[in-house]
């Protein structure tokens, strides 16, 4: 199966959507990366959904990401003694620690860390944004606030603390658990929520050694000041515009993703752009104009891959918005205007051999009649490269590492075929022309640009390159060679 775009689609999966008929639907309409939100749902039913996807990909003969997404930290307010409560603009509001049930005057806290932390005159907001509190006195066990947007707060309601950096441990009890289970199941690509800071990618990577992916969902305003150490440090990242929408004034978020997405692709690091980007089909069988435009907004600045997650998860119409997204996705790559942009906005790294021979492959399938760029890859590093430079034709990612084909399903333009262990570039060259040829890419008479690393099986020694016709007459003489 080949898709006839470059982005990829990240589709989460829940309630609506965790039996095999559906979730082979979801790949079938175009999902290449499976999210499992370790927030919701049993370990024993989350191993079931993994197996089901295993399932599917083995039918479907092509490797399939799955993303495991940690909870993070979660700060919420107590309980009330008789229900909800209205609080209104200017009344003042409590919260300390104090364990006993709230009412219209406080509510418990059970944050110690967060009082520790907050100053007079700083915000505190509650229920996704929804309510704003001003601190005016604080102590190590309270904070007396003034309501400056009312509303309703029910029991325990999130809580987010947009102007500090909290003294939190990067994973909770929780997500440590969830982390040694999920790298158990076998997931490639671990999100870590509310990242604030490099150390807490460290950790998450110490925990991880080496069986998962990870990456770093960039949801607090302090992320966002310190991206470029936690770039560094990260294999992808995910632009969470739900709580960084929250935390930060609206209007800031658009130029924010922008930014995240133009840094990524300058490391040729992944990026998913995440949130509401179809939010109308939880209940809609179509999106609104401007969720569609939303998506494709994310796909003109090259994000490598847009997500769905309630509307995938719990909505009523998950397949249909998988298949509306790869829709949108396919008719906005069409666009003379999107290869325009891309171009526009590539940035040049030519730091290494690996770079050189990278661009010198983007060059030549764009100035020659070249189908397809296939790069032989152990560690993805080739691959990565290749995708960072945004080509025009697709680019194949060969290799005998299953967990690498996983993992670069996540990344731009990426289809990722599963070879033998090779040990000379010639039977490369082959592997390369029966790959293109037997997933639609060419004919008998057209090009491919096959890149590899020799010694072959040495991350990052991307040292050559050749122009190479799928004919099969060509590739019986190599075989006999």
């Amino acid at each position: 199966m080949r898709r006839h775009r470059k982005v990829k689609v990240v589709a989460t999966l829940g309630p609506a959507s965790n039996d095999k008929q559906t979730i082979a639907a979801l790949f079938k309409a175009g999902a290449d990366v499976f999210r499992l939100n370790m927030s919701h749902g049993t370990h024993e039913t989350l191993r079931e959904t993994h197996r089901i996807v295993r399932e599917v990909e083995r039918e479907a003969g092509r490797p399939i990401a799955i993303l495991a997404d940690l909870q993070g930290p979660k700060l919420r307010v107590g309980t009330f003694a008789n229900g909800p409560i209205e609080l209104e603009s200017g009344q003042p509001f409590r919260l300390d620690l104090d364990e006993a049930p709230g009412d219209a005057s406080r509510v418990n806290l059970p944050h110690p860390e967060i009082f520790a932390a907050i100053a007079v005159e700083e915000t505190l907001l509650v229920n996704d944004g929804k309510i704003r509190l001003r601190v005016k006195d604080c102590g190590k066990d309270f904070a007396d606030c003034v309501v400056e947007v009312g509303g309703e707060i029910s029991n325990r309601k999130g809580v987010n603390v947009p102007d500090v950096v909290l003294p939190l441990a990067a994973l909770s009890e929780k997500d440590c658990e969830d982390l040694e289970f999920a790298c158990t199941l076998g997931v490639d690509w671990l999100a870590l929520s509310f990242v604030q800071r490099p150390e807490d990618v460290a950790e998450a990577r110490e925990r991880a050694a080496g069986r998962a992916a990870i990456l770093s969902k960039i949801e607090k305003p302090a992320a966002v000041k310190a991206f470029e150490a936690i770039l560094e440090v990260s294999d992808g990242i995910m632009v969470a515009r739900g709580d960084l929408g929250v935390e930060l004034p609206v209007q800031n978020v658009p130029p924010i993703q922008k930014r995240l997405v133009k840094a990524c692709r300058h490391v040729g690091k992944p990026v998913i752009v995440a949130t509401q980007m179809m939010e109308s089909m939880i209940s809609s069988p179509v999106p609104t104009r401007a969720e569609v435009s939303d998506v494709a907004t994310a796909i003109y600045e090259g994000t490598d891959a847009v997500m769905l997650s309630a509307e995938s998860a719990a909505g009523d119409y998950p397949v249909e918005a998988v298949r509306t997204m790869n829709d949108v996705a396919v008719e906005v790559e069409n666009d003379p205007t999107y290869r325009e942009v891309i171009e526009s906005s590539r940035t040049h790294v030519r730091k290494t051999v690996a770079d050189g021979i990278t661009v010198a492959a983007r060059d030549i399938a764009e100035t020659t009649d070249v189908k397809a760029i296939c790069c032989f890859t152990h560690s993805g590093t080739t691959a990565l490269k290749a995708a960072r430079e945004r080509p025009r034709v697709p680019i194949l990612a060969l290799t005998p590492l299953v967990g690498t084909a996983r993992r670069l399903c996540l990344s731009w333009g990426m289809h990722c075929v599963m070879t033998s262990e090779l040990q000379r570039f010639k039977m490369a060259v082959v592997q390369a022309a029966r790959a293109a040829q037997r997933y639609g890419f060419g004919e008998d008479s057209d090009q491919i640009v096959v890149t590899a690393g020799i010694p072959f099986n040495m991350p990052g020694t991307t040292n050559i390159l050749r122009v190479s016709p799928i004919e099969m007459r060509l590739i019986d003489d190599f075989e006999s060679d």
